[in-house]
């Protein structure tokens, strides 16, 4: 709808003194040209004042009111202009339509204050009064257009008659047909009744005006993109195309307007055309180079055309010039995690660690600028329980965050995993417990397969087996067709405490029949083999196991290094072990079995003693 503008009174007072002040010498004055007032904002006590007032009225201050009849029914008019502007900054509406009603009667040809009245008028539900005064208007001044768009308004809005409303609507764009406004007000009316034909129909004859204002340009594409862009509808190329058309309109008639370049690369970018958006952001920077808001959604261009070094190099601006706010240092946390991703891909591992540190650390900054968002509190604490690998911090951010958000499950929830990796498996179980509570009176949708398999890998680290295996039911339960790695935990938890082996086989196997290349899950087959006494299978599958991991794995090492032992196999044994300990140097009870069987061998005596029983 047209912007509704406020009357400034104080500042209007102040402008109008000189006036009436000139009119009173020069009675001559009453036949100079109009002159356009300019628009002045509304006092604070004015706005706490004024009720709410329908948008789709323009309450501008009339153009002029160097009024018809000379002498003292002119001065006479402007006081009561005045009277009715103090009237209205203090919300008194009745006195100030009355004050308003007598500057008309002096001269109803005032187009702009018929309209105010109007909308006075029809606030007040003074419908038959408003048409009245707008038809009078048009009586005195008939190439107005001002007044026909608010009859076009009235009768659209609260007499429903939409007829009407398109006539009056049509007449206003007759007489002013490069007033944008008046396509906006045809186009709402026939939107509202259903037309959308017709409503589209009213932006394409604007799109035929020859124009060279770029605002013109720009409010008609977003008239025409809140129709093609509606949400849960899908654009069709053709009609992204027009769009397109209308707002490169206004770039071209820009010149070095930044406030016009800036609206239509935000067009390009919410459509989710970044390139044609990043050059007019870049011109917009040059126009201001102050505009942080500019830059920040120039960064997020680069981020999304994967220009990242780029972006960087612009957050880091940001952060100089304005070390205060929050967004950039949340924005460049994500760019670095990008970046440190693709390194990982990469298989660069140091620098993907560097970046992920860096990633956190303006996590971290943004957190101190503005601890209430808890999205980043998550954002952090996946980094830090990730690939920075500092749960003992995880512990610490993410029980502050849960001081300050207590009924979220998500953040009980990352908890509970964080004092897991923390090695407080114990507290990590009950934390996990008021998760699922908290979870359950919310409806929230954290508690599904991946929920309780993580809870059950938990309750499996505090010991609790039985525990840990009803959770691992669950969770397979809720998604069995991605449930391997809950089938492979549950048996190879089983196989690793010997007990269960015979639910522990079948868990397994149905492992293996989703991933049968799983080198994990040949391990865990390998380990329960091993565990039934099935020792050369057990070694066959082993090896299979070290062969399909993606990279050496020091436990199916050490699996292997056993299995050996028992097919008294000792020399391969230790050499098993030994690649163990080199990728677990911290593993003292594999270092203990290396050295009570390198003591064995010395003693001559292999099959003396079994360092596994």
């Amino acid at each position: 709808m047209i912007g509704q503008q406020h009357l400034g009174v104080r500042a209007l007072r102040y402008l109008f003194c000189p006036l009436l002040l000139f009119s009173l010498a020069n009675p001559a004055s009453a036949r100079t040209p109009r002159v356009l007032l300019p628009k002045i904002q509304p006092s604070p006590s004015a706005q706490r004042k004024l009720e709410p007032q329908d948008d789709s009225f323009s309450l501008t201050p009339a153009k002029d009111l160097v009024l018809r009849p000379e002498g003292e029914h002119q001065a006479e008019a402007l006081a009561h202009f005045v009277e009715g502007t103090s009237f209205e900054e203090n919300g008194e509406m009745s006195k100030a339509l009355e004050a308003y009603r007598k500057v008309l009667n002096v001269d109803p040809g005032q187009s702009e204050l018929a309209s105010r009245v109007a909308a006075l008028l029809a606030r007040q539900d003074d419908f038959p009064q408003a048409i009245d005064v707008l038809k009078d208007a048009i009586a005195k001044n008939p190439n107005e257009s001002e007044p026909y768009l608010q009859l076009a308004f009235i009768y659209a809005k609260y007499l429903k008659k939409t007829d009407q409303a398109v006539d009056y609507a049509n007449r206003a764009i007759a007489l002013d047909p490069r007033n944008i406004e008046a396509y906006q007000r045809l186009y709402e009316i026939e939107l509202d009744a259903g037309e959308e034909k017709e409503a589209l129909q009213s932006l394409d004859r604007a799109a035929k005006v020859r124009s060279d204002d770029p605002t013109f340009w720009t409010k008609l594409g977003k008239l025409y993109a809140s129709i093609v862009f509606r949400p849960g509808s899908e654009s069709k190329p053709d009609e992204i195309a027009r769009v397109n058309e209308i707002f490169k309109r206004a770039a071209e008639h820009a010149g070095e307007d930044s406030a016009t370049l800036k609206d239509v690369a935000d067009y390009y970018a919410s459509s989710q055309q970044i390139k044609e958006a990043i050059p007019l952001y870049l011109r917009v920077l040059e126009l201001q180079p102050d505009d942080v808001n500019a830059r920040e959604k120039l960064a997020t261009g680069f981020v999304l055309t994967n220009q990242r070094a780029k972006a960087v190099e612009m957050l880091e601006q940001i952060i100089k010039q304005h070390p205060e706010k929050y967004q950039p240092y949340d924005l460049l946390a994500e760019v670095l995690d990008d970046e440190a991703r693709s390194l990982q891909r990469a298989n660069q591992i140091g620098q993907a660690k560097a970046e992920f540190t860096k990633a956190a650390a303006n996590y971290e900054q943004s957190l101190l600028i503005n601890p209430t968002r808890a999205g980043t509190y998550m954002r952090l604490a996946e980094l830090l329980l990730g690939p920075v690998k500092d749960a003992g911090r995880a512990v610490k951010l993410l029980t502050e965050a849960r001081s300050r958000f207590a009924d979220a499950p998500e953040i009980i929830y990352y908890l509970a995993l964080a004092q897991r990796e923390a090695k407080h498996a114990q507290q990590a179980v009950a934390t996990f417990e008021e998760a699922l509570h908290q979870a359950e009176l919310e409806d929230n949708e954290i508690v599904n397969a991946r929920f309780y398999f993580n809870y059950g890998a938990t309750a499996e680290q505090a010991s609790l087996y039985e525990k840990a295996a009803d959770l691992f039911r669950k969770s397979i339960a809720l998604d069995p067709a991605n449930a391997a790695e809950a089938y492979n935990y549950l048996g190879y938890m089983w196989a690793e405490h010997n007990l269960h082996l015979d639910e522990a086989d079948d868990m397994i196997k149905h492992a293996l029949k989703i991933e049968p290349n799983n080198g994990a899950y040949l391990d865990s087959l390998g380990w329960l083999e091993f565990r039934q006494g099935k020792f050369e299978q057990a070694l066959a599958d082993l090896l299979r196991a070290a062969k399909n991991m993606a990279q050496d794995d020091p436990v199916v090492f050490e699996h292997i290094g056993d299995t050996y032992l028992k097919l008294t196999r000792v020399p391969q044994a230790l050499e098993a072990w030994q690649k163990a300990i080199a990728l677990d140097p911290q593993n003292k009870k594999l270092a203990e079995k290396i050295e009570s069987t390198k003591t064995t061998m010395t003693k001559g005596d292999p099959a003396r003693r079994d360092p596994l029983q």
